[in-house]
């Protein structure tokens, strides 16, 4: 096909820039406002799982809460119980405090004499510190592994792509985040594990499109600002066969998790879901027109010296 009729990214990379400017600003505006929905993982509490046997009820469930709060027995917060397993037969509670062990005693044995089984527990506690620990090295993680992968794009290849990349990439970490903060799910540890790998994804596609931005290089005469935009447009056709055929396998493999896995693993799948989105995006709408807007100013500047 004639590579003229052929969709023009990079002429229409504005309307892209746009979309994810809205879309990082109400996250951005949802997390100022009202912070994200952190797990227990990165705020103090504590998380019960209880293993009931028989099927569970959201409505009963939401009953046996109340009473134990009512009668003081249970005096902490929670947040709206998650009920999983095979049958609905586990249901997890978020405690916004600590609970002591009697606490929780009391709390097993309320879903035991509802619903007259053997209920067993599993008790995941943070304490306020230990949440903040966990939070702040969060943060270090993914701002150490943004820098070393900018300071191997720039050696392997130049200061234009490692720009391009880095803020590419950050673009999808924070897609990921925007989208849990304005939905409210809730971000634990397997979110920061899905959103490092997201990063580690993002840049390998990324990588694909500016190798053969730098290949095709070698070989064009840039005179002018359209045989730029060709150059970029040309790269990003000949490995969108393969940017393709490797977002669905990835695509496809995280969304099984997702439907099939268990309730622990769902926001995991879900974090996946979007930041392979995000990267698979950004890699063709956002990367590469950065590259272009880069390139061209140095274009730009060579022009003017020549001209002098």
């Amino acid at each position: 096909m004639d590579s003229k009729k052929k969709y023009d990214f990079v002429k229409h990379r504005n309307l892209y820039f746009i979309i994810s400017a809205v879309i990082l600003i109400a996250g951005l505006i949802v997390i100022l406002t009202s912070s994200m929905n952190f797990g227990v993982d990165f705020k103090a509490g504590t998380n019960i799982d209880l293993v009931v046997g028989k099927q569970l009820d959201s409505a009963k469930v939401e009953e046996i809460l109340h009473g134990l709060n009512t009668s003081g027995d249970v005096k902490s917060k929670y947040a709206d119980p998650t009920i999983g397993g095979n049958n609905s037969d586990r249901v997890s509670i978020r405690f916004d405090d600590v609970l002591d062990d009697a606490t929780v005693d009391k709390i097993q044995k309320a879903f035991a004499t509802a619903y007259s089984a053997e209920v067993s527990k599993e008790i995941n506690t943070v304490d306020p510190q230990l949440a903040k620990e966990l939070l702040k090295k969060a943060v270090y993680a993914i701002a150490i592994s943004s820098v070393l992968i900018c300071l191997y794009v720039s050696i392997r290849f130049e200061w234009r792509f490692a720009l391009a990349a880095i803020i590419a990439i950050l673009h999808d970490a924070f897609i990921v985040i925007a989208m849990f903060a304005i939905f409210r799910f809730e971000v634990n540890l397997p979110f920061l594990a899905a959103v490092l790998t997201t990063i580690g994804y993002s840049i390998n596609d990324k990588i694909v499109i500016f190798d053969r931005i730098r290949e095709n290089l070698r070989f064009a005469k840039l005179k002018t600002d359209a045989d730029l935009v060709a150059l970029v447009n040309d790269s990003i056709w000949q490995t969108m066969a393969r940017n393709i055929n490797t977002v669905l396998v990835v695509l496809i493999a995280a969304g099984c998790i997702y439907l099939f896995g268990s309730e622990s693993i769902k926001l995991f799948a879900l974090a996946k879901l979007i930041g392979l989105t995000s990267g698979a995006y950004s890699s063709v709408f956002i990367a590469c027109s950065l590259w272009y807007l880069f390139k061209r100013n140095s274009l730009t500047r060579s022009k003017k010296k020549v001209a002098a």
